[in-house]
């Protein structure tokens, strides 16, 4: 293999059966918009397979964005384990691609959309006034 085929990888994310909304077709146009990911195709009702590059994003940083956004991931004994293993083996490949330097810009997407959401964690006095005691 070569280095392009390694740091690019093909994963599957599994949605939970049991929520009604359409979690996957809401949960591709996010991640279409997040700089390291290559490919975003649905395979089912549930499934969605999603080509990225390891440097810049990993599965582990996508699964927890997309679980603090509000999406249900399944929670199979069998999802658990696949999901365990992608972040075991990514954060190895990640440590030997990267040196543990790898820039994740995921993060800052979603650090981006959660401080535009109205949530009533926001401080509405101006900034010259939280310093003020």
């Amino acid at each position: 293999m070569s280095g392009d085929e390694d740091r690019i990888k093909q994963r599957e994310i599994h949605f939970n059966r049991l929520r009604q909304d359409d979690q996957v077709s809401r949960a591709m146009e996010l991640l279409r918009g997040i700089d390291g990911v290559i490919t975003v195709e649905r395979v089912s009702e549930l499934v969605m397979v999603v080509g990225y590059d390891l440097r810049r994003l990993s599965y582990a940083t996508m699964e927890q964005a997309l679980t603090e956004l509000g999406y249900h991931l399944d929670n199979s004994l069998m999802e658990k384990m696949r999901r365990a293993l992608y972040h075991y083996l990514e954060s190895n490949e990640r440590e030997a691609l990267c040196g543990g330097k790898c820039q994740d810009v995921s993060t800052q997407v979603f650090i981006n959309r959660y401080a535009h959401l109205k949530h009533g964690c926001h401080d509405q006095r101006p900034e010259h006034w939280r310093t003020y005691l």
